[in-house]
């Protein structure tokens, strides 16, 4: 199980332009996996979220997250089958629960964040992945799939799907994590970390409108390096580049509910923190910054600094967060208009059982 909740205050948030104020329910899951062969497993995996679902607001909507058949034969070839992550970057894989940060996204979104089903939501969609770990100390890993990507018979009349990979290589200590998956934080627990990765993800007509059709294309590169010092501190270095090409028509995009006006252009985050060694009551504070870019090809860029506070009880299965932000990025909406920089103040806690 794992749950998520916010409180966040946002300048000029309200209808009437005052101060807004928001408590919710961010993310409600409900964990199940097991095994029925040597080689056979399955994960079951649902989600209550604030986000529409089928049109409809309803906060208690639940759906399917994950699906999924695991044929796993040995450390080098593995296949699952059914509704997954896609291939992306690290903070698609390692997602809200197992991020550094409560905000943990706020470059733009790869397709498979963006549905109007159940597939479509936090980075899934229905398909089937092959990938493993090469070498002696399994320092190269590697995922590759087919997606359904965009389904929209305007745009994507072909039927064409959408190709996912991502290759990592462990320069130092080798991340555990299950099958594909990442964090994006190990709080010292895993000793010297050094990884680099590229993701690619491909759909012909996977962007646009049915009157200016594009293929798709993105493309990323992420590191992450943790070092546990002599003292017991640690610190923690992230950073992610993406480039999405999608050349379609802007002015003609957004007409038609089967129009797909993803972002085009580029995009950037880093980030950095450091946990002290000495426990404070039942946890360790954490303090933060995270610096993100967006830069359209049509379009203002836009930025956004945070700064923050965690208090890690016990890593990704018990900690609060207080943080500020400042900027103009719009998770949702990079279309490139002049947004407003404005100010951001929250505190979150997060909790799981595994």
């Amino acid at each position: 199980m794992g749950i998520r909740s916010s409180y966040t205050g946002t300048e000029d948030g309200a209808p009437n332009g005052d101060f807004g104020n928001n408590i919710g329910l961010d993310n409600f899951r409900l964990y199940m996996n097991g095994q029925i062969h040597e080689y056979i497993k399955f994960e079951f995996n649902t989600e209550t979220t604030p986000f529409s679902i089928n049109g409809t607001d309803n906060d208690t909507d639940m759906f399917v997250l994950d699906a999924i058949a695991k044929f796993e034969f040995n450390q080098y070839i593995n296949i699952w089958a059914g509704r997954m992550l896609a291939a992306s970057d690290r903070a698609e894989l390692s997602g809200p629960f197992f991020a550094s940060t409560y905000t943990f996204n706020k470059t733009p979104f790869y397709p498979q964040d963006f549905g109007n089903f159940n597939a479509g939501k936090f980075g899934r969609d229905d398909g089937v992945n092959l990938w493993g770990a090469l070498g002696k100390k399994k320092r190269f890993t590697y995922v590759a799939g087919l997606f359904d990507g965009l389904d929209s018979s305007l745009v994507n009349s072909s039927d064409s799907m959408l190709f996912a990979a991502r290759v990592s290589y462990n320069f130092l200590n080798v991340e555990k994590n299950p099958g594909y998956y990442t964090s994006s934080t190990y709080y010292g627990e895993a000793g010297d970390i050094f990884t680099v990765a590229y993701a690619l993800q491909r759909q012909n007509h996977g962007a646009g409108s049915a009157i200016d059709t594009s293929d798709f294309t993105g493309m990323s590169a992420d590191l992450l390096y943790e070092t546990k010092l002599a003292d017991n501190s640690v610190v923690t270095i992230e950073g992610e580049v993406k480039h999405f090409d999608a050349n379609y028509d802007k002015s003609t995009c957004g007409g038609d509910a089967g129009d797909f006006c993803i972002f085009d252009g580029d995009s950037w985050l880093a980030k950095g923190l450091y946990m002290f060694p000495h426990q404070v009551g039942i946890g360790h504070f954490q303090p933060y910054v995270v610096y993100t870019g967006v830069s359209p090809d049509a379009g203002n860029s836009q930025f956004e600094f945070e700064g923050g506070l965690n208090y890690v009880i016990d890593g990704h299965k018990a900690k609060a967060s207080l943080f500020y932000q400042y900027g103009d990025i719009d998770r949702f909406d990079f279309s490139g208009l002049d947004n407003r920089n404005q100010y951001t103040i929250g505190l979150a806690l997060q909790f799981q059982l595994l």
